[in-house]
């Protein structure tokens, strides 16, 4: 019986506002390349699944600031690859200024707050569980989400990352469940479901976008109330 379910945070819970591939297609422009923000959802995707990887290994807060600009700079060039740019070294440094000055907020997806809310009064316990190695609590806040949580660990109060056993296990330790009775959710196949998988949690792929049809090794679903179909 399922008892609790936990949730990744970024592209999970909360996208970025504006769209990061409006943004990234906008620098683009600036710099001569014309692409569609369509054509960049799956860039980013790919790229984003390579920089969970890297950060999984050694978070941004243990890396020095030469380390922290070239994994950038290997993110954009995966980016690229993905989107069939030539990634060129003036190209990629470029795009890494226009992103550094790009001004990106957060916001909930639409589906959220009405899942979370039926998912509590179903009597199930709520937890977030995020590699952030800093304090989220005014990130929360100001989303207004943290009155619908129960338990918040991210990697800096676990001192563990994803895809790594240990941070789960904090996160089930202090909901007070077992493995088997609990669920994570997230949009990372490697880092979130098979991390969930291997600490014993049933381990729920989130493919919004439809990109990761191929994987039928796991649980997938479109959108967060199909959740309420593994309870």
């Amino acid at each position: 019986m399922i008892k609790a379910v936990f949730f990744d945070l970024y592209h999970t819970l909360v996208r970025y506002e504006p769209p990061r591939e409006e943004l990234q297609a906008k620098a683009l422009a600036d710099l001569g390349v014309r692409v569609t923000p369509e054509n960049m959802r799956w860039p980013l995707v790919a790229a984003d699944e390579f920089i969970y990887g890297e950060l999984a290994r050694l978070p941004l807060g243990k890396r020095d600031e030469k380390d922290r600009r070239a994994l950038w700079a290997r993110y954009q060039r995966v980016l690229l690859k993905e989107a069939g740019i030539e990634a060129g070294d003036d190209l990629v440094l470029g795009l890494l200024g226009k992103m550094r000055e790009a001004k990106m907020g957060l916001a909930l997806f639409d589906d959220v707050k009405p899942v979370l809310t039926d998912l509590r009064k179903r009597g199930l316990t709520l937890g977030l569980i995020s590699n952030i190695d800093r304090d989220i609590s005014p990130t929360l806040k100001g989303l207004g989400i943290p009155e619908l949580l129960d338990v918040i660990i991210t990697s800096l109060e676990a001192g563990a990352t994803k895809p790594g056993p240990r941070i789960f296990q904090v996160a089930l330790e202090k909901a007070g469940v077992s493995s088997e009775e609990a669920i994570y959710i997230g949009d990372q196949y490697q880092v979130d479901v098979l991390g969930a998988r291997g600490a014993g949690m049933t381990g729920i792929l989130l493919d919004r976008g439809n990109f990761f049809s191929s994987i039928t090794d796991v649980p997938r679903i479109r959108e967060l109330a199909q959740v309420v179909s593994f309870l």
